[in-house]
C-alpha cells in the first residue's frame, strides 16, 4: 500500500515522464519485501526521499552553427542522490533527451552505483543537442556553452559526469577543455578523458566486457560458460563493439549486431577481422551497419531486430525498452537460456516478467551493465592517487567488481525470497545500501 501510495504521488508530480515512472515502479515494487523487514524505512520516508532528486539543473545552451546561425538547446544535470559519494553518471547528448529520460537514468544509476562497491551516487545529465551530422567545430561549440554553465554544480567531490550516447572521446575532451579554462584546475571532474591526460585504460571496454562478465556468473549457476555460446547482440556501438569482442574471447559465436535501421545476421559468426571492420566503420566513418554485406559474408535485415535468429545468450546494448513482448517470446522460442542488459532498462516490464516466469537467467542493466561506471570509478581513483594503472590491472578489478554484483544480487535475491530473480537481487541490494545510508546521515 504505501509503495503504491508512493508511485502514484510521482505520476501526479512528474506527469508525462513515462520512462521515469516505469524505472520507479520497477525498482519500488521489487523491494516490497525489504520495506516489510524494514519498518524504520517508511517511518523515515526513505522512498518519498529516494525518488525526488536532491537538484534538478535546467538550462539553455546557445551555440554558433558552422554557418554562423545561432542555435540553442537544453541542458540538463539531475543531481539525484549523494548518500554514498557524490553523484556519478553520464552525460546524453541525443534529440530524445528530456527531464523523464534523464530522470529515470539517474534513478537507475542510485542503486547500480551502490552494487559496484565504489563510493559513488547516482546522477545523470544532458542536452537535446543531436552529435550526428555536426562538424567538431560545432561540438565543440555547443560544449563550450554547455559546460560554461554545468561548471559551476560538478566537482571531483560533487558530482563527476561520464559519457554516454553522443557524448565520446572528443565531447568529453570539448567539456574538459572548457572547464580546465573556466576553473584554472586540472581535477578529477570528468571520466572517459584521454589517455594522454588522466583516463583509465578498459574505460571505453569496460560496459561491454563487464555486460559478458556477468552473464558467465549468471551462466555458472547452471553448469554453463560462455564458451561454444551463439550470441545475438543488439547495436553497433560501444557496448556492442566490446561486448562482442569479449564473448569472441571467451569462445562464444557472435551472430547479430545491429543499428537503428536494421540488423546484419552472421551465421558463422563474426570473425577478428569483421570486428575490426565494424569498429571502423562506427567509429572513424561513423557508417551504417548495411555496409558490412558489403564487405563480409552476412545478411541484411533492414527495420529487423536482431531476436529473430536462435540463439543461446542475448545481449541487448542500445536503448531503453527496445526489448518488448513479443521480443521476448522469440528469444524464448529460439532457445534463449540467458539476457544479460548492457543499457539501462532496456527490456520492457512484460519482457522482464516473461524471461523470469520461464526461468531465463536474466540480468538487469543496473547489475549487469555496472562495469561502466565501476571503471569510471577506478578512473577516479587513479585521479585521486595520481598513478595509472595497466589495462591488465584494471580489467582485473573490473572482472572482480562485476563477479561481486552478481554475488551481492543473487545473495540479495534468496535473502528476499526470489532465488535467482536477479531483479528483485540487484534492486533489493542496492536499496538497503543505499536506505541505511540515508538513515545514518538524518532528514536531509
Amino acid at each position: 500500500m504505501v509503495i503504491e501510495e508512493v508511485i502514484e504521488r510521482v505520476i501526479q508530480r512528474d506527469p508525462g515522464q513515462k520512462e521515469f515512472h516505469q524505472a520507479v515502479r520497477e525498482v519500488l515494487e521489487s523491494v516490497e519485501p525489504v520495506i516489510k523487514k524494514h519498518p524504520e524505512y517508511v517511518k523515515a520516508k526513505i522512498l518519498d526521499r529516494v525518488v525526488e532528486p536532491e537538484r534538478q539543473i535546467i538550462f539553455r545552451v546557445p551555440w554558433v552553427d558552422d554557418n554562423g546561425d545561432v542555435q540553442m538547446n537544453r541542458g540538463m544535470r539531475i543531481e539525484f542522490n549523494s548518500a554514498i559519494g557524490p553523484y556519478k553518471c553520464g552525460l546524453r547528448f541525443h534529440p530524445s533527451v528530456y527531464e523523464g529520460i534523464i530522470k529515470f537514468l539517474g534513478f537507475e544509476q542510485i542503486f547500480k552505483n551502490a552494487l559496484t562497491g565504489l563510493p559513488m551516487g547516482g546522477g545523470k545529465g544532458g542536452s537535446d543537442f543531436d552529435p550526428k551530422g555536426k562538424s567538431d567545430n560545432e561540438v565543440m561549440r555547443f560544449c563550450q556553452s554547455f559546460m560554461t554553465e554545468l561548471y559551476r554544480h560538478i566537482g571531483p567531490n560533487t558530482d563527476v559526469p561520464a559519457g554516454d550516447i553522443g557524448v565520446g572521446g572528443r565531447e568529453i575532451g570539448y567539456l574538459y577543455g572548457q572547464y580546465k579554462k573556466i576553473t584554472n584546475r586540472f581535477e578529477s571532474v570528468l571520466t572517459g578523458k584521454g589517455i594522454n591526460w588522466g583516463g583509465s585504460l578498459v574505460r571505453p571496454e569496460a560496459t561491454g566486457y563487464g555486460t559478458v562478465y556477468f552473464c558467465e556468473e549468471m551462466l555458472k549457476t547452471k553448469g554453463e560458460s560462455m564458451s561454444g555460446k551463439t550470441v545475438t547482440i543488439s547495436g553497433s556501438g560501444n557496448v556492442a563493439q566490446y561486448a562482442a569482442e569479449k564473448a569472441m574471447q571467451m569462445g562464444a559465436k557472435v551472430v547479430t549486431l545491429s543499428d537503428s535501421g536494421g540488423t546484419i545476421h552472421i551465421p558463422d559468426g563474426l570473425t577478428k577481422e569483421g570486428w575490426d571492420f565494424v569498429m571502423d566503420l562506427k567509429n572513424v566513418k561513423r557508417g551504417r551497419i548495411n555496409e558490412c554485406a558489403e564487405k563480409f559474408p552476412c545478411e541484411y535485415y533492414p527495420g529487423e531486430r536482431p531476436w529473430r535468429f536462435e540463439c543461446d545468450v542475448a545481449l541487448p546494448s542500445a536503448t531503453q525498452n527496445e526489448v518488448d513482448a513479443d521480443d521476448a517470446k522469440k528469444l524464448l522460442d529460439n532457445g534463449c537460456i540467458a539476457v544479460a542488459e548492457g543499457a539501462n532498462m532496456l527490456s520492457t516490464p512484460e519482457a522482464a516478467d516473461l524471461f523470469v516466469q520461464n526461468g531465463i537467467l536474466f540480468g538487469p542493466g543496473k547489475a549487469a551493465n555496472a562495469g561502466g561506471v565501476a571503471t569510471s570509478g577506478l578512473e577516479m581513483c587513479q585521479n585521486h592517487v595520481g598513478m595509472a594503472w595497466s589495462f591488465e590491472e584494471v580489467d582485473k578489478h573490473l572482472h572482480n567488481i562485476m563477479v561481486n554484483i552478481h554475488k551481492t544480487s543473487l545473495a540479495a535475491s534468496e535473502k528476499y525470497g526470489a532465488p535467482g530473480n536477479y531483479i528483485v537481487g540487484a534492486n533489493c541490494a542496492g536499496f538497503v545500501k543505499i536506505a541505511d545510508s540515508m538513515l545514518d546521515l538524518g532528514v536531509v
